[in-house]
């Protein structure tokens, strides 16, 4: 399947989204007190197919989006998640966030606990409380199963449809133009002009959840409708192409007045918030928008009130891509003295360490830190990367363990395969770079993967490999079949 485009329209990824859920089996109908439909008692079933087709959804995803890869900064999103979780109504779903290298505002939630964000929505959003706002509405989205609930309006519609619809956002979302949009349209006008009556209650359904959700998490509710006006500003002065998130969420003016009086009866529980840390991840994020111009993410933090910690650690960062090692390790290290609490300072002085081949340094800085931090992954990622060029076996025995406890981490499984490969690990390594390729979308080649991996553990004799080679296998074929669903 060729290449999504950088500049894919979010619409279509946020319709595909909202298609997803319709492949599943519908409930019976019943509506709420909004007139939303409502799914009542849901099954066991329902929901592990909610959950089973957003991973294969995530793993196409990532096979055909540019990603962004920023250990750092996905540890900071998921820690945001993890604290709005609790107070989304969301109860034990398992979520996943995925980060998109586009400079374009976008966020977006999937069935089954996939979050994901543009690397724009950090150039967009100038403090955290508007960006948690975001992600709280997002979460809201998922916590209410809008996607399934838009599906007990098509209780008529077959699946080879809602499959054919799909594939034709794929076709669009990959390059195929006018002709994968008249593909997914097509036949389905009248279903989707039945969805989209129920969007703008579905985004205050959203909203409320949202909103309800910061405040129970210390963050200030009018940060949301602050995003909100900041938003419905952009659309007015970009009149016939607003980002694309907008075209999904538009902000109307009930909207947003609705926000401000639902935000004016909430009380904020043990406010919490660290613009510090925002702004630090903000600067990671306007250095990789601005690679090839790294002056405008200093002006731009600069412009717009950023700290003083954080437009230092931009310099840092600045310096460390000038090949200013010294300086910028100088830098890192002194912030770190005066900001002992940011686990962030002294993973990017490893970071950086690292890249300049300073391996020796990099694992002792990442040793440093985990003795503090212990199952901190940025650390913990840096170390075994670091160890790959001076003990493998150890690198080896560390990925073993980050693998276990973060079974849906790519970067995990690529290091390791590479860490069981140099230190004789043959059959584990063949078994890991198969992880890899299925969390990647391509589940063939896992596959294919598997069977080297069987045959270097028959070679090897071991019988623990083995077991866990044809255990995985079944696993994969049934990533395969979910897969199919959206070809």
């Amino acid at each position: 399947m060729p290449t999504l485009r950088s500049a894919y329209p979010g619409w279509l990824c946020a319709f595909a989204f909202a298609c997803a859920s319709l492949l599943f089996s519908p409930p019976s109908i019943a509506t709420n007190a909004d007139g939303l439909p409502s799914l009542g008692a849901t099954s066991t079933s329902v929901s592990n197919e909610e959950y089973r087709l957003g991973r294969a959804w995530l793993r196409q995803f990532r096979a055909q989006a540019p990603q962004w890869q920023d250990p750092i900064v996905s540890d900071y999103l998921e820690s945001l998640i993890a604290r709005l979780a609790p107070h989304s109504q969301i109860d034990n779903l398992r979520t996943a966030t995925v980060m998109v290298d586009n400079r374009s505002l976008n966020a977006f939630a999937v069935p089954g606990g996939i979050v994901g964000i543009n690397s724009g929505l950090f150039a967009f959003a100038e403090d955290e409380g508007a960006f948690v706002s975001v992600l709280a509405h997002e979460l809201g989205h998922l916590s209410q199963r809008h996607y399934a609930r838009r599906s007990a309006r098509a209780a008529q519609t077959q699946l080879p449809a809602m499959a054919g619809m799909l594939a034709g956002m794929l076709i669009a979302a990959s390059g195929g133009g006018d002709a994968g949009i008249a593909a997914a349209m097509g036949s389905q006008a009248a279903l989707i002009q039945d969805q989209l009556s129920y969007s703008r209650l579905f985004e205050q359904e959203a909203d409320n959840i949202g909103l309800q959700a910061m405040a129970d998490a210390g963050y200030d509710p009018d940060a949301m409708v602050r995003m909100f006006a900041s938003m419905q500003r952009m659309a007015r002065l970009q009149g016939d192409t607003p980002p694309e998130f907008l075209l999904t969420h538009p902000v109307t003016d009930s909207r947003l007045t609705a926000a401000q009086d639902r935000a004016a009866q909430l009380q904020v529980a043990d406010a919490y918030t660290s613009d510090t840390l925002y702004d630090m991840m903000r600067a990671r994020a306007l250095l990789s928008i601005n690679t090839n111009t790294p002056q405008q993410a200093t002006s731009r933090l600069a412009q717009e009130g950023a700290e003083q910690t954080a437009q230092d650690y931009l310099a840092a960062l600045i310096d460390a891509r000038n090949g200013q090692t010294d300086s910028a390790l100088q830098r890192l290290d002194q912030l770190a003295r005066e900001q002992p609490d940011f686990a962030v300072l002294p993973a990017s002085a490893a970071s950086v360490a690292l890249k300049a081949g300073r391996y020796n340094e990099a694992i002792q800085r990442s040793q440093r830190l985990l003795r503090f931090m212990p199952n901190y992954l940025p650390a913990q990622l840096l170390m075994a990367e670091a160890q790959l060029q001076r003990d493998p076996q150890a690198a080896y025995d560390l990925l073993r363990d980050v693998t276990a406890q973060y079974p849906e981490n790519p970067q995990g499984f690529n290091l390791l395969a590479e860490a069981a490969g140099r230190s004789g690990h043959d059959s584990w390594g063949h078994l890991a770079r198969a992880e890899h390729l299925q969390l990647t979308g391509r589940v063939d080649r896992g596959i294919r993967q598997l069977s080297i991996a069987r045959e270097a553990a028959e070679r090897e004799g071991n019988t623990q490999a083995l077991a866990r080679i044809e255990q995985r296998k079944e696993a994969f074929i049934d990533y395969r079949e979910a897969l199919e669903d959206f070809n």
